[in-house]
């Protein structure tokens, strides 16, 4: 077994030595357990390489899961993309002012088009929607009384659950109505001199069916605006479009709530970002408390949400240009297309199959799709490809789904194929 630097020594790259004590020491690990280490300068080639690629990296997602939270949600246009460049490549004007020549507000540059698209006397924008809620919390009912409706009381993804929330800013939870059953009664019945605030939660990533009743939006905002309570209605996924089953932002605005919290990477479809429309004295609040500055966005998200929300302006541009909206309307007989490309590129059989919205929205929707069914054991080695390729194992085969896979990206999974094989 060879030292460490003399191993070391036959390579040039400064990381030598840290990665030859790695492979020296796994040689032995090997060694003991009865394995032959093979060629260890190989093995350190292997091991720098590995040191030096990024942990972070693009992923071709061939599940048939549009917001795939666990590979990055929404993937963003190409004018969101455009603008983080331009603001990145220099200085920009974060919080300057270039026509006054003095100090301004990171959220001038989307308070006005947020105004635009949902109605809203204002906005803010923070890092992510559970910010946007924290921050909303701990600024109109920190402790104080919220009232929520039990069935709304939800968890997310990786354990994020709504109470937790309410527990962190400050707030106290009063929980209304049933699992299953709140009426606008419910909620007028719990107001006291403590209430603060009313919550709607949006049901997000479930539904309940069968014996279930829950008050249209207007006769929570009726109970607010008779006890003079602001009312905040957390929408989770945040569509500007409308999306069949999903809220719209200016709808709940237009039903009556006051403030209205929502994703930005999730069906709005750009950057990770938590945003707040609304009433502008409710807003100024949340501006100025100190969370605020502790969950507030940066320069890069903010620069590629601006660039999402100007394609909004144009709703026709919007659904070709956002991705996620161009994965969610596209035809079927489209979609088929692309995977008999693919099959015929791979010598795999197309498959009918069904994809999913994700990241919480629209739970009960099945989106018609057509998937590249190949052999199952390809799935691991697809995943070390360059870029990896994710897609999902069922009865024996691996589909690559072709709803989430753009037309630009088929030849690379036929190459990543045909490097497995």
């Amino acid at each position: 077994m060879p030292s460490v630097d003399e191993l070391a020594r036959v390579s040039e790259d400064p990381l030598a030595v840290h990665a030859a004590r790695a492979v020296i020491e796994r040689a032995r690990e090997q060694i003991r357990s009865g394995a032959d280490p093979g060629d260890l300068r190989t093995a350190l080639a292997a091991e720098l390489a590995s040191t030096r690629r990024p942990t972070l990296r693009r992923v071709i997602n061939a599940t048939g899961v549009i917001v795939h939270t666990n590979l990055g949600r929404a993937p963003l246009p190409a004018a969101a993309l455009e603008r983080m460049t331009d603001t990145a490549r220099g200085y920009s004007n974060l919080e300057f002012d270039l026509a006054a020549g003095e100090r301004g507000s990171r959220q001038d540059h989307v308070t006005m088009i947020l105004g635009r698209l949902t109605g809203a006397e204002s906005a803010i924008v923070v890092n992510n929607n559970a910010g946007a809620m924290l921050l909303a919390l701990a600024a109109l009912a920190e402790g104080r009384e919220v009232l929520v409706s039990r069935g709304e009381l939800i968890e997310i993804g990786d354990g994020f659950r709504i109470p937790d929330v309410l527990a962190r800013s400050g707030a106290k939870l009063v929980e209304v109505g049933t699992t299953n059953r709140t009426r606008a009664s419910d909620y007028e019945r719990s107001v006291g001199p403590e209430t603060a605030l009313v919550l709607r939660v949006h049901q997000s990533n479930f539904r309940v069916v069968g014996f279930t009743e829950l008050p249209p939006l207007a006769d929570v905002a009726a109970v607010a605006r008779a006890h003079a309570l602001p009312l905040l209605d957390d929408l989770g996924s945040g569509a500007l479009l409308d999306l069949s089953d999903e809220p719209t932002v200016r709808a709940s605005l237009a039903g009556g709530a006051d403030l209205v919290c929502f994703s930005g990477d999730k069906l709005l479809g750009g950057p990770q970002a938590g945003i707040v429309v609304g009433s502008a004295e409710l807003i100024e609040k949340l501006r100025r408390h100190p969370l605020h500055r502790a969950l507030r966005i940066d320069k890069l998200s903010l620069a590629a949400l601006e660039g999402t929300l100007q394609l909004y302006l144009e709703p026709a541009r919007a659904l070709r240009e956002v991705p996620v909206l161009r994965m969610l309307h596209e035809d079927a007989a489209t979609v088929r297309v692309r995977a008999e490309r693919l099959a015929s590129a791979t010598g795999g059989d197309v498959e009918e199959t069904v994809a999913r919205v994700g990241g919480g929205a629209l739970p009960l929707a099945e989106l018609q799709s057509f998937a590249c069914a190949i052999e199952e054991s390809l799935a691991a080695p697809l995943r070390g490809q360059d870029p990896p390729v994710v897609g999902i194992v069922r009865d024996g085969r691996l589909l690559l789904d072709c709803r989430t896979l753009a037309d630009d990206e088929l030849d690379d999974v036929a190459a990543a194929v045909s490097a497995c094989r």
